[in-house]
């Protein structure tokens, strides 16, 4: 077949247009038709799309710290949040000649000391999350130590007491586990003679307060903050006098521990079990101290109201006052600013020193 010249090919085609203008109207509208339909063909059979990926930044949450619980008797940081309810208790320990070097005194969280009868003092040790497992010579009970117990909901451990003292921890109001009644609990040492020879642990004690029920203790403790060595301490050489130079103590600052090395009668104050005595803070309180007759004349110190204090701790010395407004009330040591001094975490040694026969001094 022989293919029309272009050049004649279009006016061809024109004259056609002209001559069949409806024809060609059809043509032409059949011919969108057919386009209309290859296109939506062609669009149906495209894949659709894929979605467009959204790119999500990852904020990566940081994790909660774990909780952190201090001892509310010494600040020191503890296990969990049940130790920092666990019970409190208190013992009597004795400090003559006879009686040194005691046992357990060194992992106390408080001690108080002061004097008993004749000049000779005595301690009374505070354990909360501390467990040492012998612990002595234990002795009898005063009634200001009574005083000093009773804010921490202790159970206290003694070997009988004096007249006042007896009366109050047996009136219904106290943890009492005097020895008089719970001998089990305790035993008497063969390396010592009487009386300087009672000892207990925290195995036994631990046991005697869960049989009684004495499982927990509530109590406001001191405030506490993390202690830092001084760059110019002011009181490194410390002298608590109480009575005569067999019970008079001396201390000395240690910077690379931030403690006080502890000494008594001349002699570094020790531990027989764990090694020098080294309290983090020294407080003296002056006290008013008399004689009073009970059972026999004894030691009466005066342990509510306030009076002067003396705190040593970071190489440090502030002059402040305790203050105690009842038997069941917290002992404070209030600054000049008229608010409680926080003590550095750790043991804390609390020397009730005589006004008048007494004195504190440091360089």
């Amino acid at each position: 077949m022989k293919w029309p010249h272009p050049h004649t090919l279009l006016p061809r085609v024109h004259n056609w247009i002209h001559l069949h203008p409806r024809r060609t109207y059809a043509f032409v509208g059949l011919g969108l038709v057919v386009a209309a339909s290859l296109i939506a063909t062609i669009l149906l059979l495209q894949p659709a799309p894929e979605p467009p990926v959204v790119v999500t930044p990852t904020v990566k949450k940081k994790p909660k710290p774990a909780p952190v619980f201090y001892s509310p008797l010494t600040g020191l940081k503890v296990n969990d949040e049940a130790a920092t309810k666990q019970a409190v208790t208190a013992i009597m320990i004795e400090n003559s000649p006879d009686a040194r070097p005691q046992s357990g005194v060194k992992a106390a969280g408080i001690v108080f000391e002061a004097v008993a009868e004749g000049g000779i003092t005595r301690f009374l040790t505070l354990h909360q999350e501390d467990k040492p497992q012998l612990i002595g010579p234990v002795r009898s009970l005063r009634m200001y130590y009574v005083d000093w117990l009773a804010p921490y909901q202790a159970s206290v451990a003694h070997i009988g007491g004096s007249a006042a003292a007896l009366a109050e921890v047996r009136n219904g109001n106290y943890r009492d586990i005097d020895q008089f009644f719970n001998a089990p609990y305790y035993w008497r040492a063969t390396d010592r003679y009487a009386p300087h020879n009672v000892y207990t642990s925290f195995e036994k004690l631990d046991a005697l307060n869960q049989a009684k029920g004495y499982t927990e203790s509530s109590f406001e403790g001191f405030a506490r903050i993390d202690g830092k060595p001084s760059s110019t301490p002011n009181a490194t050489s410390i002298d608590l006098n109480f009575s005569s130079a067999l019970y008079n103590t001396h201390y000395d600052y240690d910077t690379a521990s931030n403690t006080y090395l502890r000494s008594i009668g001349g002699a570094p104050s020790e531990d027989r079990e764990s090694g020098r005595i080294m309290p983090s803070v020294v407080v003296a309180m002056k006290v008013d101290m008399t004689r009073v007759l009970e059972d026999g004349y004894r030691e009466s110190i005066v342990t509510t109201g306030s009076g002067p204090a003396v705190i040593f701790q970071n190489g440090i010395v502030t002059e402040a006052t305790w203050q105690k407004d009842s038997r069941a009330a917290p002992l404070r040591f209030i600054g000049a600013d008229g608010k409680p001094i926080s003590l550095v975490r750790g043991q804390t040694w609390i020397g009730a020193v005589p006004n008048g026969s007494g004195s504190v001094a440091w360089r």
